[in-house]
């Protein structure tokens, strides 16, 4: 006889699930990323207050008002159900689409000329980061239905409809808004997600060569991006134009040796880096802190990256672990890529470095999509087996021999409290 359950428990997408003790380390883990984020954003806010004619506090204010806002977030997500939050995928969609037409049209500047942000008074507002958020909401939904109805391999049900989405964002998010590196996330956020599903190889191998071509034409049609992949293959050619960023970014690494130059010693922010406070953070972190910092730091990002992957193997169905896959693989992408252009190994793509970059938006719904993943945590291990997913009995959710470790069984000695 299968362990009692409270009748009328929170149900996650189908079934019930024993609610227990959530993963508190995901959210300490989480406080101390931002709270290196924070540090650093307030040792470098004098330097880049200087040719601003702001107050010394502006950027530290503003991102303390960030964390504040996801703190926020992050309860609301944590609290409404995941079930509730399927449902309103539609309305995040055209919210979503909605910020990004008004995004679309707002005037750019010399700063910012591309139409990625809303911007009023001193607020701006970046709208692909609420569409990450409504895409992977969506997207997991989609493909559960898929798997529930046995269609994930199909070509009109599965694969058409993701060509489809796929063709809109780069449309949008690369065509109008010349964000190639924010498509790039989502695409492998998606591409992943998929492929946990249990879509076909050879589907993924045409949506990847369909892709590629896309790629390839949006590099090859615009000349600044041409000029970065050129930067990229050769960034001390040009330091004074086009590989000034990465020079100084390189600079900024070198600089901090082996325990980093302080607090209160950075030379970079003081307007040799460009956004120091952004995309730049982990250089001016590696100035500060040196190759020992940077390491603790990357140790740390691989513990919470490595908390995400716990939960997902141990999601009670496939839409809420396909929601923390999407979150895992969204979150390490942008980490993966801001690190590696400030090193140099990848190409400058203006992509944050989750939960310590300064930027609200990112913050918010970052934080918001880890609030979806802390109240999973709360019904994994244990799923009451009156039917699975594909209608019958069981703990086990193989999806075409690919899957994590799936739900454990009750008399596994997985750790379950209440």
């Amino acid at each position: 006889m299968q362990p009692s359950a409270r009748r009328g428990a929170p149900t996650m997408s189908g079934g019930q699930q024993r609610k227990h003790r959530p993963d508190y380390w995901l959210v300490i883990i989480m406080a101390l990323l931002i709270a290196v984020g924070v540090v650093v954003v307030y040792s470098i806010s004098p330097a880049l207050a200087q040719g601003k004619h702001v107050s010394d506090n502006y950027y530290l204010t503003r991102q303390l008002i960030a964390v504040v806002l996801g703190a926020i977030m992050f309860t609301i997500t944590a609290k409404v159900p995941l079930a509730q939050w399927r449902k309103w995928y539609m309305i995040l969609l055209v919210v979503a689409g909605i910020a990004t037409l008004v995004a679309m049209a707002m005037p750019t500047n010399p700063q910012y000329p591309a139409h990625r942000w809303i911007r009023v008074g001193a607020l701006s507002f970046q709208s692909v980061e609420l569409l990450k958020f409504a895409l992977l909401i969506w997207f997991a939904g989609f493909l559960s239905v898929r798997v529930k109805n046995g269609t994930i391999a199909d070509t009109q049900k599965t694969l058409k409809p993701i060509l489809f989405a796929l063709g809109g964002i780069g449309l949008v998010v690369a065509g109008a808004q010349h964000d190639l590196g924010s498509t790039g996330v989502i695409v492998i956020m998606m591409a992943v997600m998929a492929y946990v599903a249990g879509l076909p190889m050879k589907r993924i191998l045409i949506i990847g060569g369909v892709i590629a071509i896309g790629l390839i034409m949006a590099v090859a049609s615009t000349p600044y991006r041409r000029e970065r992949l050129a930067t990229f293959m050769h960034p001390a050619s040009d330091c004074l134009n086009s590989g000034y960023q990465v020079c100084q970014a390189l600079i900024a690494v070198g600089s901090g040796g082996m325990v980093g130059l302080g607090l209160g010693h950075s030379v970079q922010a003081y307007g040799y880096l460009p956004e120091a406070e952004n995309d730049s953070i982990f250089a001016v972190y590696a100035e500060k802190f040196g190759f020992l910092g940077v390491a603790a730091l990357l140790v740390l990002f691989a513990i919470f990256f490595s908390r995400l992957k716990t939960i997902a193997e141990k999601a009670p169905d496939s839409f809420s672990r396909l929601v923390v896959i999407g979150i895992l693989v969204w979150l390490s992408t942008q980490a993966f890529i801001n690190i590696g252009a400030m090193l140099g190994l990848l190409p400058l793509k203006g992509i944050t470095l989750p939960l310590i970059s300064y930027g609200g938006s990112s913050v918010l719904f970052v934080m918001a999509a880890l609030g979806l993943v802390f109240q999973i945590s709360r019904y994994t291990g244990f799923t009451i087996p009156e039917e699975n997913e594909r209608g019958g009995s069981g703990y086990e959710d193989r999806r075409d021999g690919r899957r994590l470790r799936g739900a454990y069984h009750p008399n596994s000695g997985s750790r379950i409290s209440g």
